[in-house]
């Protein structure tokens, strides 16, 4: 059985091949999302590995954001967290639970950012070692053939508003911690803040980010 989930409530994403940002983003947060997947280019992603051992940054602060189940890159990752003591790893586009099923090893947080995986997060969510079900917005609206998760006004459509709230339903409904997803504008604080307070207030337990600008916000609501 996983370790509960101890981390939030601002949780700060750092590209893995930026190494001097590292002890930055963990004393800017709660704890860092260091990232091998979205925020660094395939041709980048060895010398974020070698940078990740290297750098050997807090366990008890340090989640790190592991490419999807079946890739070779996921097995390459892997293969580097070995050589570290990170124990609290993010699954890319989990969409089932045999994708967890081989992590036995971590707490695994599942993000559930495709229609598969919000469909199936429930299972997800009932995996032993997975301690926090994350959805995300943009790679969900483009696995629809979509363009924005968002409206004009800058509010999420209804689309988007189903997974968040299925996503935190599956994992109340195990037990498990539901983190919400990240705000890509940094320079809307009210548009954050109103996400961030919503967020508390229905019962997700912390809120990722991209930007240490928008830590204070997320901790205030």
């Amino acid at each position: 059985m996983a370790a509960p989930f101890v981390h939030g409530p601002a949780l700060l994403f750092c590209p893995a091949d930026r190494p001097d940002r590292y002890a930055k983003a963990a004393a800017a947060a709660d704890a860092v999302i260091i990232d091998l997947e979205d925020a660094v280019s395939p041709e980048n992603r060895a010398r974020a590995r070698a940078s990740l051992m290297a750098a050997g940054p807090d366990p008890a602060t340090t989640i790190v954001r592991v490419n999807p189940a079946g890739t070779d890159d996921f097995v390459l990752d892997l293969e580097s967290l070995a050589h570290t003591g990170i124990r609290t790893i993010m699954l890319a586009k989990s969409e089932r639970a045999s994708d967890v099923a081989p992590l036995e090893a971590f707490d695994v947080i599942a993000l559930c950012e495709t229609v598969r995986g919000v469909e199936n997060s429930s299972e997800i969510a009932a995996a032993g070692n997975v301690i926090a079900l994350m959805w995300g917005a943009e790679d969900l609206i483009a696995s629809l053939g979509g363009r924005s998760s968002r409206g004009p006004g800058g509010l999420y459509r209804d689309v988007a508003r189903q997974a968040r709230t299925t996503v935190l339903f599956a994992a109340a409904a195990h037990g498990k911690a539901a983190i919400d997803a990240v705000h890509l504008d940094i320079t809307d604080l009210e548009g954050l803040r109103a996400e961030a307070m919503d967020a508390a207030a229905v019962g997700f337990s912390a809120t990722a980010c991209i930007h240490p600008s928008q830590v204070d916000t997320i901790r205030a609501a």
